[in-house]
Order: structure tokens, then C-alpha cells, then sequence
């Protein structure tokens, strides 16, 4: 089973016609809004897709888009993840305090926050799987437990990372970031997990109909757990990523950014199912870009945050309303 994430042909009267996917709209989404953010900024008296611009967007959807790519495994299976905002403040942390500084201790920082972050994923999938705890509970839950730990052991930035580690974060291929092009690398891994394994064929069975899959000889709570895992693994990069920028661990770094609502709202809008089974991680780089060009459009225009806000829900609500219509439509036919 694949992803609905290409153009399907349908055959009516004789004639091939083409139905606009999820995955193509919001792609298609994408360039009115640059066209029309271009026109805006540009009566402002800017300019939105100049080097700057480019690089704003693609730094701005980084850190989204590893964050977006593991909620996406875990939400086609019909589970979330909401502990993953605390999570990367917590991993940012732990790499820029075991660095402290020390070029030798970057790999051991590495392997220990990954090392960490699946842990948590683990912790999350079997509560979930194990206890049948709802998953909006039992991340929550998880996120609680860390946001106790961080009130109670923080107060502020803490750690340092060498100079070295700092080239992830900064160093660009012309006008793309490494980290940039590392996250798309990510991207195409996991696309091609999900629609090309026998794995990738257990996340969309156990989303679509976790009884069914399960009567199918599926294990469903393994499947569950593992994409858990692996969605804590990307938030551990994110929090890699966002330490490499800063120089130093940052507890609310993550909270900040609300990549964890962030994260669900561009796989949402990449159309993916809340409810698991269909969707892909093709349409939630389409997401991820989406809501990076609008904040960097808002920058440009000096929107307040309040706004921002707003509109962002907006967009949310049509677009989850405008794909509950064409599911509605695609059944009646």
C-alpha cells in the first residue's frame, strides 16, 4: 500500500482524466502564496525570494520539517505526538552539555542525545501500546514529566558547542543550507520507507484499520512503537540542529518554536489524516514550506505575532475543511 501522494488517472466515457491529489494541491498552494507574498512585500518595497528571503524560508523549515517528518510516521499509524517540543529543549541540552565545548565530544554527544530522544519514543510507544492510554494522554503526559524536569533543573541556557559542530547550522551550498539539504535527505528516506517496505505498508495498514491490520497478522503494536521511536529521533536531530545554531542547550527552545502544534498543523496541511492511513511525507515538506513562507512573508511586512497566529489557524481550518469536502465527494461518487 502507498501513499496517496501521486496523480491518479480515472477513466471516464473513454477519456483519462486527472484527480488533484492532496499532495499536488498543496504544492500548488505553495506557489500562489509565494506569488502573492512576492506582490506584497514587493508593494512594501522588498524583495521576498532574493538570497535573503531563500535562505530565511529554507533555515525557518528545517527545524519544522525533522520535526514534521517523524509526526508524520506516527500520525499515519493514527497515534501523535505532542512531547516533542519539550523534548528537543531537553536533547539540546544534554548535546550542548555533554560537548561543552570540546570538539573530541561531539560524536559521543550525538549518539547519547539520539540515544535519548528514541528512548523517549520508546517510553511513549509502549505507554500507548502496552497501558492503551490514548496517545493525546500519554504524550502529553511524557511532555508534563520533561517540562518538570526542565522548570525545575533550568533556568537558562546551559552548555557549549565547539565551533566546529557549529558549521551544521550555518554552512550553505550557494543559497541552501547543509542542514537544509540533510533534512531533505531525511525526507526522501522516509518517503521511500513508506512506500516502498513491507514496513511502510504496516504504518498505512495499522492507520487505516488497526483491528483489521492486526486480524491481517500484522503486529500493530510494534508498528506503533517504532514509528513513536523514530518520530523522537527527528525531534532529537531538530534539537541538534537548533543547538548548533545557538552555541549552547536551550530548555524552551523547543516550546518557542510550538513545534509540536507547528509539526501536526503542517502534516495536516500536507494531507495526511489526523486518523491515520493516508497521507505522506511528500505533502508535509509541502506543509513545512507553506507555513515557513508565511512567517517569513509576515516578517517581511512586520505582521504582529497576534496575527500571525490567526492567519495560520486560517489557513489551517480551510485547508482541513477543504480536504473533509473532497473526501466527502470522492465517496458520493
Amino acid at each position: 500500500m502507498t501513499a496517496t501522494v501521486t496523480r491518479q488517472p480515472v477513466r471516464r466515457n473513454g477519456t483519462t482524466k486527472f484527480r488533484l491529489t492532496p499532495t499536488m494541491s498543496v504544492y500548488i498552494a505553495l506557489v500562489v502564496l509565494l506569488i502573492v507574498g512576492s506582490i506584497l512585500v514587493g508593494i512594501q518595497g522588498g524583495v521576498l525570494l532574493d538570497h535573503g528571503g531563500i535562505l530565511n524560508i529554507l533555515t525557518r523549515g528545517t527545524v519544522l520539517g525533522l520535526v514534521a517528518i517523524g509526526q508524520t510516521m506516527v500520525i499515519l499509524t493514527g497515534s501523535l505526538d505532542l512531547s516533542v517540543a519539550y523534548l528537543i529543549g531537553l536533547c539540546s541540552l544534554i548535546a550542548a552539555e555533554t560537548m561543552a565545548g570540546d570538539p573530541g565530544m561531539i560524536v559521543p554527544a550525538v549518539l547519547l542525545t539520539v540515544g535519548f530522544a528514541a528512548v523517549v519514543g520508546l517510553v511513549n510507544g509502549l505507554v500507548i501500546t502496552a497501558l492503551k492510554v490514548n496517545a493525546f494522554i500519554a504524550t502529553l503526559g511524557v511532555a508534563l514529566i520533561i517540562r518538570g524536569y526542565l522548570e525545575n533543573n533550568y533556568t537558562g541556557p546551559a552548555g557549549s558547542v565547539p565551533r566546529g559542530f557549529q558549521h551544521l547550522g550555518y554552512d550553505r551550498i550557494g543559497p541552501i543550507p547543509v542542514s537544509t539539504l540533510v533534512m531533505l535527505a531525511l525526507a526522501v528516506i522516509a518517503w521511500w520507507y513508506l512506500s516502498r517496505t513491507k514496513g511502510g505498508y504496516h504504518v498505512y495498514a495499522v492507520g487505516g484499520d488497526v483491528e483489521v491490520a492486526r486480524l491481517s497478522g500484522i503486529r500493530t503494536g510494534r508498528t506503533i512503537v517504532k514509528m513513536h521511536v523514530l518520530c523522537s529521533v527527528m525531534a532529537g536531530l531538530a534539537a541538534l540542529f537548533l543547538v548548533s545554531r545557538l552555541g549552547s542547550g536551550a530548555p524552551y527552545v523547543g516550546t518557542d518554536g510550538g513545534y509540536d502544534l507547528e509539526s501536526i498543523a503542517a502534516v495536516v496541511l500536507g494531507g495526511t489524516l489526523l486518523s491515520g492511513g493516508r497521507g505522506g511525507v511528500a505533502g508535509t515538506i509541502g506543509g513545512v514550506l507553506i507555513l515557513a513562507t508565511l512567517d517569513t512573508i509576515f516578517d517581511d511586512l512586520g505582521v504582529t505575532p497576534f496575527l500571525k497566529d490567526v492567519v495560520r489557524g486560517a489557513v489551517l481550518i480551510v485547508a482541513v475543511a477543504l480536504y473533509a469536502r473532497s473526501q466527502l465527494a470522492r465517496r458520493a461518487r
